[in-house]
């Protein structure tokens, strides 16, 4: 059943690298390529949760679920704390930090015990929902922004 997970993921990120690829280089440092962010608070944003579902995984793996929480802010306060430090760094450093997450988060995956999926979290979900949301779902979710940027093919 992980193996699933990890081909999920690994196919997802894939058609969302090349559609990123696909964006004129000029644009992408600039803000407004999704909403208010540019490719590197994107593609930060995308290695954040990617590293923080791996971190769920260890959590859940420990016995320790009742310490997973997203309680640290809200969703929108660590998104804009992700992108403020993505701005103090460069493209290629921070496509560095989203393939090091995503490895990570495979990583865990290729070891996880699968009677762990089943396990629900403290906000009800299934610690595979969250994988699949912060994972594969989620590249497929910022492909579709990826898409919109490039326009009609």
């Amino acid at each position: 059943m992980t193996r699933g997970l990890i081909d999920d993921l690994v196919e997802a990120r894939a058609d969302f690298l090349t559609a990123l690829e696909r964006i004129d280089p000029s644009r992408l440092d600039a803000p407004g390529l999704t909403g208010e962010w540019s490719a590197r608070e994107l593609v930060a944003h995308l290695g954040y949760w990617a590293g923080h579902v791996a971190e769920v995984i260890h959590a859940v793996e420990g016995n320790r679920v009742d310490e997973v929480d997203d309680g640290d802010g809200s969703v929108d306060e660590r998104n804009e704390t992700v992108a403020r430090v993505a701005r103090q760094a460069d493209l290629t450093t921070v496509r560095k930090r989203e393939a090091a997450s995503v490895q990570a988060l495979l990583e865990r995956l290729a070891d996880l015990d699968p009677a762990h999926l089943s396990e629900r979290l403290p906000d009800g979900v299934t610690l595979e929902e969250k994988i699949r949301e912060d994972g594969a779902v989620h590249y497929r979710e910022h492909l579709s922004d990826l898409r919109s940027a490039l326009g009609p093919s």
